[in-house]
């Protein structure tokens, strides 16, 4: 005997899945200009942003890809960092929660093939308070 497609019991259920997914991509992509000659502002499809955290410090990995290291602003509030830069075609302006508070005073940085790591101590959980 031959199997007739028409009767497999998820067929119509396959078929509506393709369909709406057909539906949303179509949706999605209507709403993209891939030939804008404009700047691009916020960390797009190819930039990726990773937190390590170890028992000592965290450290924020970041691909800012055709970036000058000269035109990277970073700033940190010891519980949040921002990351600001310019490209000749992009804008990045991302603010990153970190996942402990960390001492933004003794945070260094490196930046190296379109590659930015910022890396911070954590901060003292609580201080001593001498009584006089």
């Amino acid at each position: 005997m031959r199997r007739d497609d028409r009767d497999e019991p998820f067929d119509d259920l396959f078929r509506e899945i393709e369909r709406m997914m057909n539906e949303m991509m179509n949706g999605a992509d209507a709403n993209v200009d891939f030939n804008s000659s404009g700047v691009d502002n916020g960390f797009g499809m190819d930039t990726h942003v990773d937190i390590h955290e170890t028992d000592e410090e965290i450290r924020v990995v970041a691909d800012l890809p055709g970036v000058e290291k000269d035109n990277i602003e970073l700033e940190c509030d010891g519980k949040t960092l921002t990351i600001s830069a310019s490209s000749d075609h992009r804008e990045y302006d991302e603010r990153v929660s970190l996942p402990q508070r960390v001492n933004e005073h003794t945070a260094s940085a490196t930046y190296n093939n379109g590659v930015l790591e910022v890396v911070f101590d954590l901060a003292e959980q609580s201080s001593g308070i001498s009584l006089e």
